[in-house]
């Protein structure tokens, strides 16, 4: 098996790179709070439903929201990261 090939990048395109994968998983974060959100309504929604099966659901909701700002945590540290790096101008000769 041989070695992959690293293609370099510039400065400018790796920090915008970096924004991108921040803006991705912030918008995939997005999808999976509205999926919460639409599990409540079909819950309350659903006939018969007890009080036991509504709590189990607001846990489960929950949970993965505490995971969702768990993650929310995580790319404002990498946010704060990326703006940390300055972008080198070119020198001129």
């Amino acid at each position: 098996m041989s070695m992959p090939t690293i293609t370099p990048v510039s400065q400018e395109q790796a920090i915008s790179d970096l924004l991108e994968t921040i803006a991705l998983q912030e918008a995939g974060l997005a999808h999976i709070i509205n999926a919460e959100g639409e599990k409540i309504q079909a819950a309350v929604r659903k006939e018969g439903v007890t009080i036991d099966e509504l709590l189990k659901v607001n846990q489960s909701v929950s949970d993965v929201l505490t995971k969702v700002i768990k993650m929310e945590m995580m790319l404002e540290f990498k946010l704060e990261e990326v703006s940390k790096i300055t972008p080198t101008t070119p020198q001129a000769q």
